[in-house]
């Protein structure tokens, strides 16, 4: 009887980790797609980027970071890390379509949400990792 006990929750505590793929995969293909678009020079990226000001080697490293993100969230091992770093650019998406392009940020804060969502629920795979990262240093 406690083995079924036992079992009934690992299922119940794993299916909302493994709902969590749902999201993160649809996240980490828009993310990816939207890096895929910035490196291979998109001329609406091109625009964007001259719009912004910042120069397009800013496309690039912001592309990379989008592709990476992206490919993160599909590692198991790496996907909560990726989300987290993901937030991060997203905050900064976010305020630049708002305050310097004059857009509406929605997309960005969609975005974040949904990757603050998945680093949250995958915050012990985080302490896990600075826990590796401790025991090899």
């Amino acid at each position: 009887m406690s083995t079924m006990t036992s079992n009934t929750r690992t299922r119940t505590r794993t299916t909302p980790r493994r709902l969590l793929w749902i999201p993160q995969i649809l996240l980490g293909l828009g993310i990816a797609g939207g890096g895929i678009a910035k490196l291979s020079g998109d001329p609406s990226m091109v625009t964007m980027f001259d719009d912004i000001g910042a120069g397009q080697w800013f496309r690039y490293v912001v592309g990379a970071l989008e592709l990476a993100g992206g490919i993160g969230l599909f590692v198991p091992r790496f996907a909560a890390l990726a989300a987290l770093c993901l937030a991060g650019l997203l905050v900064g998406a976010a305020f630049t379509s708002a305050v310097v392009l004059g857009a509406s940020p929605l997309m960005a804060i969609g975005y974040l949400v949904v990757a603050a969502l998945i680093a949250w629920f995958r915050r012990r795979d985080l302490a896990v990792l600075k826990a590796t990262g401790q025991a090899r240093g």
